[in-house]
């Protein structure tokens, strides 16, 4: 079975992980600007002011859009290059994203844009960041000064990207910027960011606005390492923490409660729920973005708050250490479907991490290739069981600032040499242009 001709195949990036120009045009700090230049953050001190240098290479990156063929390109939007300060709208931060954008749809190229993918200003965290409900106002500003500038160019909205990232992995677990270990703490970034999705789907259609939105979620299927019953346990929470929490107020009206449980015996207040909350929350979108990379199999370890950790597992792994593991994407399209929501789905990232060997000016990287080819065969059958992708965005476009790992993970189609910055395809790259020509693998 083909993919429909209406089916989107992209590729995707984030602001933060391309685009360097970090003090340029007006520019000011983001959480990661700070957080990767703190020691012990970031490996090797690695940092994002340079990065792939997008912003000054954007019209060479966008060729390469056009060269393998993608109908979609997905970016996100530096928030501090538009707001700089407090009430500073920066007209030429705005520029930047009018000029890719129009080198786009020169292109002939669909245009996704994420408004937060994680580079929130520095200035609103020292005002408490997300941890701070009147925070949220400074989102919604930045969202609408976004929608009046861009819609015309923008064919896709997505107003977050993978809330649990930005919440538990950055303020419970401090793996990301700004690296806080706080339950409390998390919980309430989890929350408003929430609300902020919520108002400002509102807002985009109060300013009568008719291009889709929604929201991107990472997922992770969630599995026992046994058939033993705490280990089940461990699996209910597992899913509970990454996939529930976010799903369930979005999709049902609530949190899930025997997580609420779990969380008491570390955050005694819980005053920053209002129950009108949840209708905000809620608010219908146009389709649900889904990022899924691997499955999470695990077991019961009493000494954890959430009483899980990760499990020993058999499956080929990525250089990330997680699991290739094609067949439960199938279920958690499955579980998505049964349990939560018949809006459409677009699979917003999917992609790989090898250990990319540059020989001979060529990257034979058969390993991306064969994951690439294993979860698009994953998204072709869920749409024969009638399950609805309307498209599939390869992580990434380039290789680039991979976070706490900074550049020692390659996760792209395009190799970059962040000494000179050349730009070689991959195989990889190859290969997916292939399969989007032909539409079928």
């Amino acid at each position: 079975m083909a993919f429909s001709k209406d089916f989107l195949f992209g590729v995707a990036t984030s602001s933060y992980q391309i685009e360097g120009a970090f003090n340029e045009d007006g520019r000011t700090s983001s959480i990661w600007d700070t957080f990767s230049k703190t020691k012990g953050k970031v490996l090797n001190m690695d940092n994002g002011d340079v990065a792939c240098d997008h912003y000054h290479r954007y019209k060479e990156d966008v060729e390469l859009i056009k060269d393998l063929g993608a109908d979609a390109y997905r970016f996100s939007i530096a928030w501090p290059r538009i707001f700089p300060k407090e009430g500073e709208y920066n007209q030429k931060g705005m520029e930047f994203y009018k000029n890719l954008l129009k080198e786009l749809k020169g292109k002939g190229i669909k245009a996704v844009a994420t408004l937060y993918h994680w580079d929130l200003p520095q200035w609103i965290q020292d005002k408490g960041g997300w941890e701070k409900r009147e925070n949220i106002e400074y989102f919604i500003e930045y969202a609408k000064k976004c929608f009046e500038e861009l819609d015309e160019y923008i064919d896709m909205w997505i107003t977050h990207n993978e809330p649990w990232c930005a919440s538990f992995l950055s303020n419970a677990l401090g793996e990301h910027a700004p690296g806080k270990r706080d339950l409390q703490a998390a919980l309430k970034v989890a929350h408003h960011i929430l609300l902020s999705h919520g108002m400002v789907v509102n807002l985009y259609r109060k300013l009568g606005l008719k291009k889709p939105i929604g929201i991107t979620l990472n997922l992770s299927p969630s599995y026992p390492a046994s058939r033993e019953f705490k280990d089940k346990i461990a699996a209910n929470n597992c899913d509970g923490f990454f996939n529930r929490w976010f799903l369930e107020p979005l999709f049902k009206g609530s949190y899930p409660i025997d997580m609420v449980n779990l969380y008491s015996n570390r955050v005694s207040d819980f005053s920053f729920i209002k129950e009108e909350d949840f209708n905000i929350i809620g608010e219908r979108c146009d389709f649900l973005g889904i990022n899924y990379y691997n499955r999470s199999l695990v077991e019961f370890d009493p000494m954890s708050i959430l009483l899980f950790r990760g499990a020993y597992s058999e499956y080929k792994k990525t250089s990330m250490g997680w699991d290739v593991s094609p067949d439960e994407f199938i279920d958690l399209i499955q579980m998505v479907r049964e349990k939560y929501t018949d809006l459409p789905i677009y699979i917003t990232e999917n992609g790989s991490a090898w250990d990319d060997n540059l020989v001979d000016g060529q990257i034979n990287d058969t390993d991306r290739i064969e994951y690439l080819i294993e979860h698009l065969k994953a998204v072709e059958k869920m749409n024969e069981m009638g399950l609805n992708i309307k498209g599939y965005f390869y992580w990434s476009l380039l290789d680039n600032f991979e976070w706490g790992y900074g550049y020692s993970k390659r996760f792209g189609l395009v190799y970059v040499d962040f000494k000179n910055q050349m730009r070689i395809k991959k195989e990889s790259f190859y290969k997916y242009k292939e399969i989007i020509n032909r539409r079928t693998i």
